[in-house]
């Protein structure tokens, strides 16, 4: 099983705009899958049932998007769904700590949603 941690980078003057970043067993998963992205603004990805809370049907959650436009995919997309007490992510291709492809990782429910529940609370506390 994997672990997820999320932060928030809180805009200027440190960045362009509040972004999310998502880290897998400690990889930053959207700037190993493609260094032209930034993840997309957390009060859109972290609320109350909002994309990243998973449900029994699959869905497709997009979770960064390019800062400046260029050649080649404009977002990056991710799978989510609830497999009894695991949290699958899919659709993935970032390179794992050992230089091979990761495709797709699980997390364990009760980590993954409080988690999500964490960051989405330190995110309304730094409001």
């Amino acid at each position: 099983m994997s672990t997820l941690l999320i932060s928030a980078c809180p805009g200027r003057p440190a960045c362009t705009a509040v972004h999310t970043y998502l880290f897998v067993d400690g990889l930053d998963l959207i700037t190993r899958s493609d260094s032209r992205m930034a993840g997309l603004d957390p009060r859109r990805l972290l609320r109350p049932g909002g994309p990243l809370y998973p449900t029994d049907m699959p869905c497709t959650v997009d979770v960064a998007t390019q800062e400046r436009p260029e050649p080649g995919p404009d977002r990056l997309s991710i799978r989510v769904r609830l497999r009894g007490e695991a949290v699958s992510w899919s659709h993935l291709m970032y390179p794992g700590p050992d230089g091979r492809p990761v495709e797709e990782v699980r997390f364990r429910l009760e980590q993954y949603l409080g988690e999500v529940e964490r960051a989405y609370a330190a995110l309304k506390d730094g409001l």
